[in-house]
């Protein structure tokens, strides 16, 4: 914050969001959303699949959050190993300069400007519009999550499914530690898919974990040209090869809006419970790969072993993306 600074409500016009949504396609070819900057994710979300069939290929995990904002700082999630953050998965920006002057900017048109916008955290502009690359959105997701008692195997499957080839691997790879205990937040009852599944303590052996569990998240999208039989051969392949502990495997398969808003539902919950309203900071850290075990060791089971109260991730990113 500065002193004497601006506090811009970008949502202003909410009402009006979604007719300011375009299609766009320059000279014929690919298709991309104008979307203003102040527009919700799930409003970009739920305006491409229903009304066009399309979608962006890179999400953050909460939705109700501004096209403006997530740009301005990375947006992260668990498609980003295979198709980057959001900041690299963006055409052109109209940017509103400290000097009041309107841009519109590209990698071609002020690329200086357009890269220090994207993820500049507002220093250098404020994000009035953006377009963003879609393609055909899949239409069904194939959702799976399974249970790690060593951190070192789960890093390894984890480290493993994002290096794989595009052609046999996931569209979606996070993962979170939880508690050993059956406490209904921070601990194994936040695991099973659908919801009413049970957890089987009973198949963690003794002796086998520490105070901290973790859970390897999954997801495989399914298109409209795709064979049903098909997908499911290539999700068994690539199950069967991680060393989860067998038995602690959940899977759903959803529609792929309702994959994409997962959190919303969790945030609705919080609501009712009021668990919303209290202090819940969010805190995004990278970490190198030869550090994590470290990590592990000291902050999560050293400092964090009966949770925060709410979900504490750690998954793989590609330096390359």
């Amino acid at each position: 914050m500065s002193e004497g600074g601006l506090v811009l409500d970008m949502r202003a016009g909410a009402a009006s969001r979604r007719l300011q949504m375009k299609l766009v396609s320059p000279g014929g070819g690919a298709a991309f959303a104008d979307v203003p900057g102040g527009a919700l994710w799930e409003e970009v979300l739920h305006w491409a699949v229903s009304n066009h069939g399309l979608a962006p290929a890179s999400w953050t995990d909460y939705l109700r959050l501004t096209v403006g904002g997530t740009l301005s700082n990375g947006g992260v999630s668990g498609q980003s190993f295979r198709y980057g953050p959001q900041v690299s998965n963006v055409a052109e920006l109209e940017v509103v300069t400290g000097e009041g002057e309107c841009r519109v900017c590209s990698h071609s048109a002020h690329p200086d400007l357009f890269f220090a916008v994207l993820g500049g955290l507002g220093q250098f502009g404020v994000i009035t519009r953006a377009r963003i690359p879609l393609s055909p959105a899949p239409q069904t997701v194939k959702w799976a999550r399974v249970v790690y008692a060593s951190f070192a195997e789960y890093a390894a499957d984890a480290e493993w499914l994002v290096t794989r080839p595009a052609e046999s691997a996931f569209d979606y790879v996070e993962g979170f530690a939880f508690v050993r205990s059956d406490d209904p937040v921070n601990g194994w009852p936040s695991v099973p898919i659908p919801a009413g599944a049970r957890f089987d303590p009973s198949l963690l052996l003794a002796g086998e974990s520490g105070p901290l569990l973790y859970c390897l998240e999954v997801a495989l999208y399914q298109h409209p040209h795709q064979q049903p039989d098909d997908v499911d051969e290539r999700m068994r392949e690539m199950m069967r090869r991680l060393k989860y502990v067998r038995g602690l495997e959940y899977a759903a398969d959803v529609r792929y809006v309702e994959f994409l808003s997962r959190v919303n539902r969790v945030e609705e919950e919080a609501r009712r419970s009021g668990s919303w309203a209290a202090p819940h900071p969010w805190l995004n850290l990278f970490v190198s790969a030869r550090d994590i075990a470290d990590f592990d060791r000291a902050v999560l089971k050293g400092m964090l072993a009966d949770g925060v109260d709410g979900p504490m991730l750690i998954y793989p990113m590609l330096k390359s993306k």
